[in-house]
């Protein structure tokens, strides 16, 4: 265990100091790119107009062959692209794979000065965060990299669940974590293959009266998985995600279970296909009836003491804290979406 001086200390001769606090960015949905497909990559100065975050997915839904060409198509686009405020991430290929070397090597080498995050898979403990971190460390100094590269998790094996809280406190490079539910069902032997979302034979049924038909009502298989990632994120600080959701011609599915983590503590999600952006857009950003309300709160207690009725509801310092952060971050997607501003009247 690292003691509270060192921990922010740099791991490496000339790399740049951590953070101590987490910069705050409008990050509603982290779109993912195939980098290795020239079509995809000629669409990224478009995109990253419409969507807060790029991701160059480096991992899994690129064929082995293509492993070479993803990780160069990546560096060409993020030297050629002027991402503005946007994001820009890549998802490295496991720590356990014989390409996560080159990833990290290659292109913090030769972009790192433009790379925000890097999304490491499959993290099963604080160890594999621990060996990024001082590598990367190692690497900026190398190539004089100005500011830190931070580091975000992905939850998605049954160790890194029950080691979850060491994995959000492992590092100060932490930006957050975002669920991966296909490959955590896997690790668990979970009997779907959906890709998130509710299943219909996980269900609860109403109590037996007599021979009348008996009410069923699905579930969430991951209320409580994302429920211990947020708890965790936010006792270390960091941002909670949700991740991919796999059947793009349910709109109506994706953003019920977007909405679920959203009212969880997430604070977006992954688009893996451009009809979930506005989904994202939607979802994560807060009702501006919501954000009225919220206001009410604020303007009644400016300082957040005391008690109020407010429309026949009580509001008192718990309820304030609630209404700043609707409106903090309200705040953030009016500077992106001046119509959203217009409509939060900020």
């Amino acid at each position: 265990m690292k003691l509270p001086r060192q921990f922010f200390a740099p791991l490496a001769i000339g790399a740049p100091a951590p953070m101590r606090e987490l910069p705050v960015r409008l990050e509603r949905m982290i779109h993912f790119v195939p980098p290795h497909m020239e079509k995809m990559r000629a669409k990224v100065p478009e995109l990253a107009r419409q969507v807060d975050v790029v991701l160059g997915n480096l991992e899994d839904a690129i064929p082995v062959e293509a492993k070479g060409a993803a990780r160069a198509g990546f560096i060409e686009m993020a030297r050629s692209t002027d991402f503005g405020p946007t994001g820009l991430w890549t998802r490295i290929n496991a720590l356990n794979s014989p390409w996560a070397l080159d990833d990290i090597v290659d292109i913090v080498g030769a972009v790192g000065n433009k790379l925000d995050v890097i999304m490491l898979p499959k993290v099963d403990g604080p160890w594999d965060i621990h060996y990024l971190d001082q590598l990367l460390a190692q690497l900026e100094a190398r190539h004089r990299i100005a500011k830190p590269i931070m580091i975000h998790a992905i939850l998605e094996t049954a160790q890194g669940v029950n080691n979850v809280e060491a994995i959000a406190a492992a590092s100060p490079r932490m930006h957050g974590m975002s669920l991966g539910p296909a490959d955590l069902a896997a690790s668990r032997a979970m009997k779907t293959t959906r890709v998130g979302g509710g299943h219909p034979e996980y269900k609860v049924i109403a109590d037996a009266a007599g021979d009348a038909p008996r009410a069923a009502y699905q579930q969430d298989l991951w209320h409580y998985t994302i429920g211990k990632m947020v708890d965790a994120c936010a006792a270390a600080g960091i941002k909670a995600f949700y991740g991919p959701f796999g059947d793009f011609s349910d709109a109506a599915a994706c953003e019920a279970q977007f909405r679920n983590a959203f009212l969880m503590g997430c604070l977006g999600a992954w688009s893996l296909h451009p009809s979930q952006i506005a989904i994202a857009k939607k979802v994560f950003s807060p009702d501006p009836a919501e954000v009225a309300f919220a206001k009410k709160i604020v303007d009644a207690m400016p300082d957040g003491a005391g008690a109020v009725m407010i429309d026949g509801k009580m509001q008192d310092d718990a309820t304030w804290k609630q209404a700043k952060v609707l409106i903090d971050l309200a705040k953030l997607v009016a500077a992106k979406d001046p119509d959203m501003g217009a409509r939060y009247g900020l």
